[in-house]
């Protein structure tokens, strides 16, 4: 009477067994092609992201203006070797700003500010793919070209060459032999964008050097220093007081800048002062509840995300509650760029693009991909699960799949079927909007006659490896075309940008918790 219900017990034991172990099977099954699934979305492209990576990188190679060293691009050569001559200093480094010869100090200092910013966050991934150097060497020839320009304390040359004579002009770097005449702001003419900028580039870059060449590093923390004072006792917008940089680079206001610099100076040195400042000016400049876009011109969006890593990683900080605004701002940021968000922006293409501008449509959505994927990357590492947005909640990974759709738009996923990366892809831009590129490296040209390089029918006889175009209109239409400069213009800023984004992306990360 005993052993029937030990044997129905043990094939009620057998059968459950069974039904685990089939349910563990298929658990197993399931995690592992949900796995395969998430890799599809978010690892399958790390080699895409990488390759692309390695090209983007060639393009501040490309823009260096001076003496070259270990040149590998085959039809660039020294030029701009007499640069700052004319106040006997050498400003023969930097990096030319876009299609043209000049070398413009605001959108420069930007440039570094985000490439040092990149290498901060995600040099480990540079690493692996053994382009640290390389993005450390591009780094150090443009902060060479700051410092020159920073002679005095209070003395800053923001521009060499002048942008009216140098359009008139269709020529190689190597053979122009316009004057190069310099623009400077110092006290009598501020420029407290300008200055605060590159007080900003060489605070960060000060990060970059601080283990490798303690030196150089020490020089970049002291112009950073005195940059900031000069930009914050000497206030006045270099748009205003030199008005014929508003058909260029023109400033919609400095209070940006300057928090931003202060931000930079914090991380630096972890100096109270420059905490102090942003605490207490986040009322007056740091346009709290309004989210808006990263850009050389605007500094805000990513003050609130570079500020928002103390409050994540710095839970004890003296002053942090004086962050608070900048973190809500952040937060509605990031709202607005995820398209399921209650609050998402409206401000896209049909193809997913964000798109703000015609001229250099694509510096906005790479900008706020760069920052989504920095963001993402913070809640990750201290271990924060979910943003809020309005009633509903998102997920880090919600963050990086908005960032992965905007890399892979530029990358060639659009209506066009274009990538927008020069070098990248089967279909790439070929008519570039840029002088070195446009005319063969034997030619000889004057400054009239290249013109005929510009109008020629033939593609780029140099393809201007790593260039980021302008991109496409809000229809998600592109021409290719090199008289079409708002659409197919490169610029090194967003040479910068797209290498922080492609380094955001090569692996799912985390953060460092201090620089």
């Amino acid at each position: 009477m005993v052993a029937k219900p030990r044997s129905r017990c043990c094939c009620s034991s057998v059968f459950i067994g069974v039904i685990i172990l089939i349910a563990i099977i298929i658990a197993v099954i399931f995690t592992i092609r949900h796995r395969s699934n998430h890799s599809d979305d978010d690892g399958s492209n790390v080699k895409n992201y990488a390759n692309a990576l390695k090209i983007a990188m060639q393009f501040f190679d490309i823009q260096k203006s001076g003496k070259l060293e270990n040149n590998e691009i085959s039809w660039r050569g020294d030029s701009g070797l007499k640069d700052g001559s004319e106040a006997s200093i050498d400003l023969s480094k930097g990096l030319y700003d876009a299609g043209d010869h000049m070398k413009f100090g605001f959108p420069m200092a930007f440039t570094a500010t985000v490439l040092s910013w990149s290498i901060l966050e995600y040099g480990d991934q540079m690493a692996s793919l053994n382009l640290l150097d390389h993005a450390k060497d591009s780094l150090k020839w443009t902060t060479d070209f700051l410092i020159n320009a920073h002679p005095s304390p209070n003395v800053l040359y923001i521009q060499v060459g002048d942008p009216v004579t140098d359009h008139k002009c269709w020529d190689r770097p190597e053979t122009m032999t316009r004057k190069r005449t310099l623009t400077k702001i110092d006290t009598k003419t501020p420029g407290t964008e300008v200055a605060a900028e590159t007080a900003a580039a060489m605070a960060a870059a000060s990060l970059v050097f601080k283990e490798s060449d303690t030196k150089y590093s020490s020089t970049l923390l002291k112009h950073a220093k005195q940059l900031f004072d000069f930009a914050d006792n000497n206030r006045g917008s270099y748009s205003v007081n030199i008005p014929e940089v508003q058909s260029y680079y023109n400033s919609t206001g400095y209070g940006d800048e300057l928090l931003w610099a202060a931000s930079w100076l914090y991380h630096a040195t972890e100096d109270q002062t420059y905490l102090d400042f942003v605490s207490e000016n986040g009322e007056e400049f740091g346009n709290f509840g309004s989210p808006s876009w990263f850009s050389w011109d605007n500094k805000l969006p990513g003050t609130h995300i570079l500020l928002s890593r103390l409050t994540f990683f710095k839970k004890g900080l003296s002053g942090s509650k004086g962050l608070q605004g900048y973190k809500e701002t952040a937060e509605a940021v990031m709202c607005g760029l995820i398209p399921s968000s209650p609050t998402a922006t409206s401000s896209r293409t049909d193809g997913g693009l964000i798109w703000v501008s015609e001229w250099n449509a694509l510096q906005h959505p790479v900008s706020s991909a760069f920052l989504a994927t920095l963001y993402s990357d913070y809640m990750l590492t201290s271990g924060v699960k979910e943003l809020s947005c309005s009633d509903q909640s998102f997920k880090p990974s919600d963050l990086r799949k908005f960032a992965r759709s905007q890399a892979d738009y530029m990358l060639g996923k659009n209506p066009e079927k274009m990538s927008y990366l020069v070098g990248y892809g089967e279909k790439y831009p070929e008519f570039v909007h840029h002088r070195g590129a446009s005319i063969p490296a034997d030619a000889t040209t004057g400054c009239k006659d290249g013109f005929k390089w510009l109008n020629s029918d033939e593609p780029n006889p140099n393809v201007a490896y790593g260039a980021l175009v302008g991109g496409p209109f809000l229809n998600d239409t592109f021409i290719d075309a090199r008289n079409n400069s708002m659409q197919n213009e490169p610029s090194t800023y967003n040479s910068a940008l797209v290498v922080g984004l492609l380094s955001s992306l090569v692996t799912t990360s985390s953060s460092v918790e201090s620089f």
